[in-house]
């Protein structure tokens, strides 16, 4: 299936931040939760939507992607042609480059879409317009196979990658939304509030559901403060566990350990 290609690029120039082993925390989250999507589909594509200013994660991407579902194929995708110029000679089997934006100059409907640290610097009342846009692209579910389609990964970190978070989004729309973080950082959870997507962050104030998860965050990370001692990962685990009784937490203690805890967005979805 073809695709049509705009003549002009959709969207803005980013400022380019990047590091090598940035993006390393939503990579494994990807290749854990949509591996198998990956593996069945016939020609799996991920696209890497904003690479940057060097295609470090673009390269990583395809290595971590493959360790899951061998036949994946990446797709840099950059609005700034000198950052396609500069990014060719790390071109290999299964990785290209190319330009354009948020209409994905790519044939067919991709598997995956991940734009990190991309919507950052819109307004978030053009949050859902891109996402819409982005799910657009996604490849169709499949009921009879049991596929859920393509995924598209939106969200943010720091500059090094010890904090992210990140919302998931299938076809239909939003799904769920990750906070994942290196434990040994962390005073409290709430510390991961200056990581939440364009579409939360701002709404992180009294009366929004996202600010009543961190409240509820930072209060079970203090009634798990006597797991400090068997360390940060113990105390983090009995912190989720305590949150699952009052939030939709759609993950379990094998990716707890990985400093991870999943939610569906329904539960933090703000309040029109």
């Amino acid at each position: 299936m073809s695709t049509r290609v705009e003549s002009r690029p959709v969207g803005t120039v980013t400022r380019g931040t990047t590091n090598p082993n940035r993006l390393r925390r939503m990579d494994r989250w990807i290749a854990a939760v949509h591996g198998a999507e990956l593996r069945r589909a016939a020609e799996p594509v991920a696209v890497d939507l904003g690479y940057g200013a060097a295609p470090w994660t673009a390269v990583e991407l395809l290595r971590r992607l493959r360790a899951a579902a061998p036949r994946t194929r990446v797709v840099g995708v950059e609005i700034e042609p000198a950052r396609v110029v500069g990014a060719q000679p790390y071109a290999r089997e299964g990785l290209v480059f190319r330009h354009g934006g948020f209409e994905v100059p790519v044939p067919g409907r991709p598997s995956l879409i991940r734009a990190a640290n991309v919507l950052r610097q819109y307004e978030e009342g053009e949050v859902t317009a891109v996402w819409e846009r982005l799910c657009a692209r996604l490849a169709p579910a499949d009921p009879a196979s049991g596929s859920r389609g393509g995924l598209l990964v939106e969200g943010t970190c720091d500059e090094i990658g010890r904090r992210h978070v990140w919302v998931a989004l299938g076809p239909e729309g939003p799904r769920t939304v990750t906070f994942a973080t290196r434990l040994g950082s962390l005073d409290r959870p709430s510390d991961l509030a200056e990581r939440l997507p364009k579409a939360l962050i701002h709404r992180n104030v009294p009366g929004e559901p996202v600010h009543a998860f961190l409240r509820d965050f930072d209060r079970a990370w203090a009634a798990a403060a006597p797991y400090a001692a068997y360390g940060a990962r113990q105390r983090w685990i009995r912190t989720v566990r305590r949150l699952t009784a009052d939030w939709p937490v759609t993950d379990g203690p094998a990716r707890w350990r990985q400093g991870e805890v999943t939610v569906a967005w329904g539960a933090l979805a703000p309040r029109t």
